[in-house]
């Protein structure tokens, strides 16, 4: 499985008022494992950015002016996430921007987003997981203990990769359990066939059953694993 962490930055705030996309980052997902393969890039929007969105940014017209422009960097831009699923805080918004920079490209016959990707929004997700709270990234961050102080302005490369670590633990967290707490390599032995024997006489365990308001909760993380990664093992059959 394939996913693309994307996020734009962009002149203003509204395609239709003619703004532009400035900046795009994208970072690579296999089997929910980074990569290290990304695509990131500054392009010249052929406009002015406005003052706002340079106090969220940074991005100035000048740093931009010798940039390419979005049709110089389109055919890359769709072969790095053509077939994925791109995973998007927020998506409508930078959906809306690619689109609009496609359609100036060719206007009689563009390419559509959906049309090569499937997308799935992340903030759809955390006002799912968790309603009637601040869901942007900076709250999801410190909800999920990830560290984004090095984040003092916004910047479509490190939005994407923190936004991937937010994604991976809202729909699971790691994927590959270690029960010693420790890594393969710190390891003497064989995972797979090593055994921790418990003491015969120790003391049972308590048994806490779980809440109808905790197991709701519980169903509602594998649905969403299931919706994100196509399917969910603690919901097969056993």
């Amino acid at each position: 499985m394939r996913q693309i962490v994307l996020d734009t930055e962009t002149t203003g705030i509204d395609p239709k008022q003619g703004h532009r996309i400035i900046e795009i980052g994208c970072v690579e997902l296999i089997n929910r494992k980074l990569t290290g393969n990304h695509f990131h890039v500054y392009i010249n929007p052929e406009r002015i950015v406005e003052a706002e969105a340079i106090e969220v940014h940074g991005i100035t017209n000048e740093y931009l002016a010798d940039k390419p422009k979005f049709r110089e960097v389109q055919e890359g831009f769709i072969n790095f996430i053509k077939g994925a699923q791109l995973v998007i805080h927020n998506a409508p918004f930078d959906v809306g921007f690619m689109d609009h920079e496609f359609q100036l490209v060719n206007s009689i016959n563009p390419v559509k987003t959906h049309e090569i990707c499937t997308v799935l929004d992340t903030l759809t997700l955390a006002r799912e997981l968790h309603p009637g709270q601040k869901n942007n990234l900076d709250a999801l961050c410190k909800r999920y203990g990830i560290d984004n102080s090095h984040r003092e302005l916004h910047g479509a490369l490190l939005d994407s990769e923190i936004l991937a670590d937010v994604y991976l633990l809202m729909t699971g967290g790691q994927t590959d359990l270690n029960l010693s707490g420790k890594k393969a390599s710190e390891n003497n032995e064989d995972q797979s066939t090593s055994i921790q024997r418990l003491d015969s006489n120790r003391k049972a365990f308590k048994i806490i059953q779980a809440s109808a308001d905790e197991l709701e909760q519980h169903n509602a993380r594998l649905k969403l694993i299931e919706d994100s990664s196509g399917s969910c093992i603690w919901r097969q059959p056993h």
